[in-house]
């Protein structure tokens, strides 16, 4: 039989096995264990789906190459070692260029190709939506977040807003409090803007498979559609001070008529108009007017 036809019936079986074996997947194994996936195969956001892509095909081709790498050097171990009665060194070769091409090459094209990859998803995951549903603003602080939900005012005078305290726990590190709660709307284009009161935070929303830097004196933005209603944990990522542990925050995904209930309740106790001013500590920044003493109080 020739060898071509060999290969193909030895290819054969191991291809329809690792179908088989790939068929009978859960999504959240297809996207290597990653949160913001469920049984039912919806993912949290509509970008979700293409960071766990980026991420379980860089470690599959990683893990080729690196099969492939402890193959050869499992084979030259055993190929080329000392067999008994041999004595002295063995014959030594100056350079072998056939392999020097394929072991400079190829790790250029596999860099190249995760560049490209990687530049094209990240394009994808930072462009900002220009006429969202719902414009948030996530205000990190140490060691806890508020949140405003934007109206239709320049100045925000229909804004309203919530505002969270730090975690507090228990003697064993249970969370006893009631965390900040961003509420967002699902199937609705949402875009955050981000902010920071004092030091570098890093805004998480951990299912979602992204986060954010928070600078002080720079603004930054996300946006995205979440696609599956539920509730999901959210933290800081960036180590802020003391507490950075306790700055947590929970999103609440619910429908669009539950999301306009919550934003009437926050109009009925009066959390109203924009918090941005009130509570910014670049007010007190050298050369804003700000006195030691309103610092001190801030």
């Amino acid at each position: 039989m020739p060898s071509k036809r060999r290969l193909r019936w030895a290819v054969l079986p191991v291809g329809i096995a690792t179908a088989a074996v790939l068929a009978g997947c859960t999504p959240t194994e297809l996207n290597g264990f990653l949160p913001g996936f469920v049984e039912s195969g919806q993912p949290a956001t509509n970008h979700t789906e293409m960071v766990s892509g980026l991420w379980v095909n860089s470690w599959i081709v990683l893990l080729v190459v690196g099969v492939i790498t402890w193959g050869l050097m499992g084979w030259a171990a055993i190929a080329y070692r000392r067999r008994r009665g041999q004595v002295g060194l063995p014959v030594q070769l100056r350079y072998n260029m056939p392999i020097e091409i394929f072991y400079t090459i190829v790790p250029l094209i596999l860099v190249i190709g995760f560049f490209a990859f990687t530049a094209r998803d990240q394009t994808i995951l930072e462009t900002q939506t220009e006429d969202p549903d719902v414009s948030i603003t996530a205000i990190g602080k140490q060691w806890s977040w508020d949140f405003q939900y934007n109206g239709e005012e320049d100045d925000n005078s229909d804004a309203v807003w919530s505002m969270g305290v730090q975690a507090q726990t228990n003697e064993r590190g249970d969370v006893i409090s009631e965390l900040p709660t961003l509420v967002l709307p699902v199937d609705q284009t949402v875009k955050i803007k981000l902010q920071s009161r004092d030091v570098i935070h890093s805004f998480w929303i951990i299912d979602f498979l992204y986060k954010k830097d928070m600078y002080i004196g720079r603004d930054n933005y996300w946006s995205f559609t979440p696609t599956r209603e539920g509730t999901y944990a959210g933290k800081c990522a960036e180590l802020c001070g003391e507490y950075h542990s306790m700055m947590l925050f929970n999103v609440e995904v619910v429908s669009e008529s539950e999301y306009e209930d919550y934003l009437a309740s926050l109009r009925a106790a009066d959390q109203t108009g924009d918090i941005d001013d009130a509570y910014d500590r670049l007010q007190n920044e050298p050369g804003t007017g700000g006195s030691d003493e309103e610092e001190g109080d801030n």
